[in-house]
């Protein structure tokens, strides 16, 4: 079994850590083609070294650009890259575009597509994120889904066929390296607060970066809590900061790797996010999270207030903020067998039932 697993962004090098262990373990030739969505060290190379998987045999270098164009050079380049390998099958994660471009190349080639995250939906069809999962889910011959919501979203749009609960491949990524950053990266190696002291925040969706009244109610929100808040800054948001006041509590930084953003969430007192994957490592790891979006496509995380979809509006992010949830934190990612999520995966692809 020889397949090409597509990656491009930050949570997907995250994912395909763990997956593509498993399926090297299976024996699986796996080619790691890397779209070059992300493309400085900070938020791609780096990964690659620090979670142990083998240098993508490719890097595509497509870069930024508008999702037409973005899309569009993927497209070209990965059809030159699956001609030349040849795989069985392609791999896809999440609903970033390198996600969409991949299958769509596949689909066109007749190579089988596998989406791992699939049937998330958040019914927000402004969101670039959600076209793109929809399309993928429709494309794929296995789905993926980290969730039994997921699974009904798919039945829901008629699709029964090939679908798989399979669980969450980030809550393996999350048991996997949580004690490696605690070892490697510890919270005082990355700031000076105490555990518990602190909130983390971070902002790079279009529908925040891309609207300066959001963007301006929500760091207007970070500067009337009682507390310093860490910012890894994304080059997204960073672009788009010349007109924003930065309040004197927040602490911008440079982006930082998956370890240290572990041992950052496990340290704060509660994380403030519009991230998908970040709203679950949070609960993973015991902390609240305010979620700076109108709505979320985890809507296990929001059981007992543990996740709080907030939106952009400034009190209601300070309210949720001083909210303390009620009960224990929700349990949620796991699959349909005794398996982790990534071994499902992995024996589902392998063809080994």
């Amino acid at each position: 079994m020889t397949i090409c697993s597509v990656v491009g962004a930050r949570p997907q090098f995250v994912k395909a850590a763990v997956v593509s262990h498993a399926l090297r373990s299976r024996g699986v030739r796996e080619y790691l083609l890397h779209t070059g969505q992300h493309y400085d060290d900070d938020m791609s190379a780096v990964f690659f070294d620090e979670l142990g998987i083998p240098a993508p045999e490719r890097n595509l270098g497509i870069g930024s650009g508008s999702h037409a164009d973005q899309t569009a050079r993927m497209m070209m380049a990965l059809e030159i890259a699956f001609l030349d390998l040849r795989p069985e099958r392609v791999l896809v994660y999440g609903d970033t575009n390198s996600t969409l471009a991949a299958a769509l190349v596949a689909a066109k080639m007749h190579i089988p597509v596998d989406h791992v995250e699939a049937g998330l939906r958040s019914f927000n069809r402004r969101m670039p994120e959600e076209v793109n999962r929809i399309v993928t889910d429709r494309l794929s011959e296995f789905c993926f889904c980290p969730t039994q919501t997921a699974v009904e979203h798919l039945a829901s749009e008629g699709r029964t066929e090939g679908v798989h609960l399979t669980g969450d491949v980030m809550l393996d990524a999350t048991r996997v390296f949580a004690e490696r950053a605690a070892l490697r990266r510890p919270l005082i190696s990355l700031t000076r607060h105490e555990a518990g002291s602190f909130a983390l925040a971070t902002v790079h969706r279009a529908e925040n970066t891309d609207h300066p009244g959001r963007l301006s109610a929500i760091f207007d929100a970070f500067g009337s809590l009682d507390m310093p808040v860490l910012l890894p800054l994304h080059p997204r948001t960073r672009t788009r900061l010349a007109d924003v006041d930065i309040p004197d509590n927040v602490e911008v930084m440079a982006p930082v790797s998956y370890l240290a953003m572990l041992t950052l969430t496990a340290g704060a007192a509660c994380v403030l996010t519009d991230s998908g994957g970040l709203q679950k490592e949070a609960l993973w790891l015991g902390t609240r999270c305010i979620t700076l979006r109108d709505e979320t496509e985890w809507t296990e995380t929001t059981q007992g207030g543990w996740n709080q979809v907030v939106g952009a509006d400034r009190k209601a992010i300070a309210a949720a903020v001083e909210r303390v949830p009620a009960g224990l934190v929700p349990v949620f990612g796991a699959g349909s067998t005794d398996e982790t999520p990534s071994e499902h995966i992995s024996r589902l692809v392998a063809g080994s039932d």
